[in-house]
């Protein structure tokens, strides 16, 4: 389960908490939980940290996706993802 679905069946539960059985909302409890627990980040070095944030901040996205993109970038370039294509007729935001 990814960190969204966990939120909206939180919120669901939530919303109908009278209407649950224990053992359910246990459930749901304990997979916030175990969620929580994983969620520990991965330490960098200041200069690192610093230049990310920086990165994060002039390309206006948040540090979480500049990550997520550097890693994906990453695992095509040295071919352990496929090569996503580039569609030639469709616009893009950027300028080349």
């Amino acid at each position: 389960m990814t960190r969204i679905s966990i939120a909206e069946e939180l919120e669901s539960a939530a919303n109908r908490i009278a209407d649950m059985s224990r053992g359910d909302l246990q459930i749901i409890l304990r997979r916030a939980a175990l969620m929580l627990r994983n969620v520990a980040g991965v330490p960098l070095e200041p200069a690192t940290e610093d230049a990310l944030n920086s990165i994060a901040a002039e390309m206006k996205v948040t540090r979480s996706d500049l990550i997520g993109i550097i890693v994906r970038e990453w695992l095509e370039t040295n071919a352990y993802l496929p090569v996503r294509m580039v569609d030639e007729d469709s616009e893009t935001g950027g300028s080349a």
